[in-house]
């Protein structure tokens, strides 16, 4: 038996040596794909016998309910550094694992600088993929109550955001299903809901519309809806009304007496007469440099358009901007009024006087 112990130690080494340098190697390339050729025979055998061991943690997160956290890589940042920062950060368990995966792929060499939303949920040859991407951070995206959709188009170019304007109006012109309130429509106008987004920089048009429209639709609640009810509305006639009710109240406290009037012009079926819809009628002033041209002349008021509100009867057939909750809610609980006209005070405040005849607005008018 002494004389095979010899024998059996030289079998055990080459057996060790044959695992080494061809199985161990074989087994990782089919596993994590081949190594970087950067490597030499040597190291190509020392990285897969460390993912050998290591094989089972990286591909099992940290913590499976972790959630996401922002994590910045600086320009020219070593992987030292990166893999260091993201153990100590609660994303890895072990930044030697994370180096060991990334030196034999070659995943060292491409890790681009930037910020990323990652998590312990991830495994780290997960992480390791993602952080080829260079991905900027996230992007804060503004809506302003009143913009028509054209107005939003345009501030896409400055936004951050990989949207042009004219992708932007193609999504936001075209039938919207899953939403009942917009059932039938051709355009998502007045339901892209002013507010502070944070997105993506690498959202598509029909996304942001979808995440305006859902934003619109989680802020429709029963309250309001039941508000257009007892002025006799739908949804869509309400979101209307007060995309005009938006762009006459320069104060919000004013609104709901603004709403107020509109109501009570249509309930006798009175013209609205609303300045608003003209402007949305004329389009673009390149004179004056916008959406809303203002002054409007006695000419402007007679534009031959289904949206122009001196000569259609009713509502305008689609929203004319974008409105906001105030404007939406002045609409479902408009103030009690007997008015039936209003102008704009000639103090330059932006409030308005109110007027229960036709007498009584010509009193009100400036000089």
């Amino acid at each position: 038996m002494r004389r095979l112990i010899p024998y059996i130690v030289i079998g055990f080494i080459l057996l060790c040596i044959v695992l080494i340098v061809f199985v161990f190697p074989s087994t990782v390339a089919q596993t994590y794909g081949p190594p970087s050729d950067r490597l030499s025979f040597s190291q190509v055998i020392q990285y897969s016998a460390k993912l050998t061991w290591d094989d089972g943690m990286l591909i099992k997160p940290l913590d499976s309910n972790a959630p996401q956290q922002s994590f910045a890589i600086q320009q020219g940042e070593s992987v030292e550094s990166i893999a260091e920062r993201l153990q100590q950060s609660g994303f890895i368990s072990d930044a030697g694992m994370f180096r060991d995966y990334l030196i034999y792929t070659g995943l060292d060499t491409s890790i681009k600088a930037g910020n990323y939303d990652l998590s312990a949920a991830l495994s780290i040859i997960d992480i390791a993929n993602k952080l080829q991407s260079g991905i900027p951070g996230p992007v804060t995206f503004v809506i302003l109550p009143g913009w028509r959709i054209e107005e939003i188009a345009a501030s896409l170019p400055t936004s951050g955001l990989n949207i042009t304007p004219d992708a932007f109006l193609a999504a936001a012109k075209k039938p919207r299903p899953g939403f009942d309130f917009l059932a039938g429509e051709d355009s998502t106008e007045g339901f892209l809901y002013p507010d502070s987004y944070i997105l993506p920089r690498i959202t598509s048009a029909d996304e942001l519309i979808e995440v305006l429209v859902r934003n619109f639709d989680s802020h429709l609640t029963s309250d309001l809806t039941d508000g257009f009810s007892r002025q006799g509305l739908s949804i869509y006639q309400a979101v209307t009304l007060a995309s005009i009710v938006q762009r006459e109240a320069v104060h919000d406290d004013e609104a709901p007496m603004i709403a107020s009037v509109y109501l009570n012009r249509l309930k006798i079926n009175m013209r609205l007469d609303a300045d608003p819809t003209v402007q949305y009628s004329l389009g673009y002033s390149a004179t004056q440099q916008t959406w809303w041209t203002n002054p409007l002349s006695l000419d402007d008021l007679k534009i031959n358009s289904p949206y122009n509100t001196y000569i259609a009867d009713g509502l305008p057939p689609t929203p004319i901007s974008n409105p906001g909750l105030n404007a939406l809610r002045a609409v479902a609980f408009p103030a009690a009024s007997s008015y039936y006209y209003f102008s704009a005070r000639c103090d330059n405040s932006g409030y308005h006087n109110f007027a229960q005849n036709f007498q009584e607005q010509l009193q009100n008018l400036c000089p």
